[in-house]
């Protein structure tokens, strides 16, 4: 448990580490852009800057006294209009004291019509001594939130200026400037921090909804593909010796023996060597990349059996196995695990090269060529931990057997077998990098060999990128 604690915080170390760098590169990348493009003198634009946010200033305060002594005006206005109201209602109620029905039927008509028309003015003038000072009223108001609209605003001046005044490095301020600055075109176009955004929840999340896009959406929709099959049934299958840190091979009258210079262990001393370029002219390039170049030739001259032995020299790990191919079979097999070659007096190198460029299984797994070596020949093929023998047979219920394998692991298979990519049995290995997203899954009747141990080779240490490319240009063109 405390291991798995330890590398997931070692996991989050990493991925922190990786996104500030991320981050420091962006921003570092744009401030250089912007010091390159401006070529200014930083105190002249600092003091610039200072100048102009003074006078932004000045324009904000005497907006804000303009305010005020509007406000001091609409407060004076509502206070006189106040106070002719309440003039006005004074003299309203003395007009109404004056009304009476006696003073109406027996009294001075003329005056009694006089205070009514009086009354009537009055009233109006009341109403419309209200509606002013509701008006009035309402400016005020509006007047207030422009006033704190502006107050908000001087204040946002006052710390642009402060800030200014007090910024003295020039790293920082290009940095500030770098991260607010917009990068894009059209409707892309976006301040430098949303783009380092992104660019942070790609790094963190992409390739977990990348995993998870591949594992549960892609992968099942491949592996129902029609699986590759390069031959018909085979009347005869190759045949398997046993397998070793070293393999002795016996060489009878006019047999020849092709063999890398790093497997040549022991020999007799009755067989005649050279140097053979290339394993089969035909396919040079093949030969360069698999480093089937500059082989050691052996040939028997006559007088008994010869016997030679061969082993891995450079690696302790590595394994052979002698794979016997009779007259009529032939074995599927990647060069890259080919040790060498032995055939009869007579008989001939014969490899037939296949492509798959119009298969979905072959873009998943990037294989689009297959070597098939034909019988008779022996092939000497070395695999981390040994090489591991699988034999498919016809099961007694009549199902086609069927069985998988680590696709990395994979040596060679007999061409009649059908082969396809089967997606990993759990998401949590595939996730972690313990397998890859697609086994080899081969059906019918037949043999494939296997590596015991899928080894990383090259790919280790500083090597992994550069080493996981040129695994990856092999395998596709099924070397």
């Amino acid at each position: 448990m405390l291991e798995v604690i330890v590398r997931f915080l070692r996991w989050v170390f990493d991925k922190c580490a990786a996104a500030t760098v991320i981050v420091a590169l962006a921003l570092a990348a744009c401030a250089l852009w912007l010091f390159l493009k401006d070529n200014v003198d930083f105190d002249e634009w600092r003091r610039d800057v200072v100048r102009s946010i003074n006078g932004e200033r000045t324009k904000v305060k005497e907006a804000l006294a303009d305010v005020h002594k509007r406000m001091d005006r609409i407060s004076a206005e509502i206070t006189a209009e106040q106070d002719r109201g309440k003039q006005a209602d004074k003299v309203i109620g003395q007009l109404r004291e004056l009304e009476s029905t006696w003073d109406k039927l027996v009294g001075n008509r003329e005056q009694q019509r006089s205070n009514a028309e009086q009354l009537a003015k009055m009233t109006e003038l009341r109403l419309g001594i209200t509606a002013k000072v509701q008006a009035l009223q309402q400016e005020f108001t509006r007047t207030t939130w422009e006033r704190d609209g502006l107050e908000i605003a001087l204040g946002k001046v006052e710390v642009r200026l402060k800030e200014a005044e007090e910024k003295q490095s020039r790293v920082l301020h290009y940095l500030e400037r770098a991260w607010e600055h917009p990068v894009g075109r059209g409707w892309l176009t976006l301040p430098v921090k949303w783009w380092v955004y992104v660019t942070l929840a790609v790094y963190f999340l992409g390739p977990t909804v990348g995993k998870l896009t591949m594992f549960y959406l892609v992968a099942p929709r491949i592996a129902r593909g029609r699986p590759v099959q390069l031959g018909g049934s085979a009347a005869t299958l190759p045949d398997v010796g046993a397998q070793g840190v070293s393999a002795d091979l016996v060489l009878g009258d006019g047999e020849r023996l092709w063999v890398r210079e790093q497997f040549l262990q022991a020999s007799d001393e009755g067989l005649a060597k050279q140097t053979r370029a290339l394993l089969d002219w035909r396919m040079p390039l093949t030969c360069m990349a698999t480093r089937l170049v500059e082989l050691i030739e052996m040939r028997h001259g006559g007088g008994g059996e010869q016997r030679v032995t061969l082993s891995n020299q450079g690696d302790p790990h590595s394994e052979l196995a002698v794979v016997t191919i009779p007259d009529g079979a032939s074995l599927v097999l990647r060069p890259s695990f080919l040790a060498g070659v032995a055939l009869p007096a007579a008989g001939h190198l014969r490899v037939r090269r296949r492509w798959q460029l119009f298969r979905w299984q072959a873009w998943v797994t990037l294989q689009f060529r297959y070597f098939e070596f034909v019988g008779p020949c022996r092939l000497v093929v070395a695999g981390t931990r040994g090489v591991r023998v699988e034999r498919l047979a016809e099961r007694d219920d009549g199902t086609v057997p069927a069985r998988r394998a680590n696709q990395d692991a994979t040596i060679g298979f007999t061409p009649n077998l059908a082969y396809r990519p089967a997606r990993a049995e759990t998401f949590w290995s595939y996730f972690r990098g313990m397998n890859p997203l697609f086994d080899d899954l081969f059906e019918g009747r037949g043999i494939f060999l296997c590596q015991q141990v899928s080894a990383a080779g090259d790919a280790a240490g500083a090597r992994r990128f550069w080493a996981g490319v040129a695994s990856g240009v092999m395998k596709i063109f099924g070397l």
